[in-house]
């Protein structure tokens, strides 16, 4: 499925007559079904993945997504796509992984995949802000102990302590998800 890349140089590229073939053959699968796949190319010129991008793609019937290794895939695949993603600004070997970062994100956002729903309500990203501190038993561990207040029964206060929680780690670790989003 891949070959030496034209112009020289080092590594092989997956062939586009190739990577054409499986795409044909699977949107007329598709076709029977009366379904369009969306066809997504995992490359570093992708735009980046984030929370936004897992819903939607959470909404999709059908998702093809185009892993290259090592030098990738012959640039006229990009024609054959209908966008490309990014996982992030550093290059991994094959786009598999990245493939199960996207999977990974998105397949938990399908209705009755994880068992209570209410836990995708106020996780890290899905408001623009990292999640306050969690804490389980035991109560006190190595002098670490829970704070009171989520041992207090008052809701009210425990939720306000939790947004303050999430605004300031989001301040002390991503101020720049407080600048997109005006949460302060």
């Amino acid at each position: 499925v891949d070959d030496r890349p034209y112009g020289g140089g080092a590594g092989m590229v997956m062939r586009v007559d190739v990577i054409d073939s499986a795409i044909s053959k699977f949107k007329v699968q598709m076709s029977k079904l009366k379904t369009k796949p969306k066809i997504i190319l995992l490359s570093p010129t992708g735009q980046q993945f984030n929370q936004k991008m897992a819903e939607k793609l959470a909404k999709e019937k059908h998702l093809v997504l185009i892993c290259g290794h090592y030098e990738g895939v012959d640039a006229r695949v990009e024609k054959l796509v209908d966008e490309k993603i990014s996982i992030g600004p550093y290059i991994t070997s094959g786009g598999e992984v990245p493939a199960m970062v996207i999977t990974e994100a998105m397949v938990r956002l399908i209705p009755g995949v994880l068992g209570n729903v209410e836990s995708l309500k106020e996780e890290s990203h899905n408001q623009g802000l990292l999640e306050y501190p969690q804490y389980t038993r035991p109560e006190v561990f190595r002098d670490m102990k829970v704070p009171d207040i989520l041992l207090s029964g008052d809701h009210k206060k425990i939720a306000d302590w939790r947004r303050q929680q999430a605004l300031e780690r989001t301040q002390k670790w991503r101020p720049d998800l407080l600048k997109d989003n005006n949460k302060m």
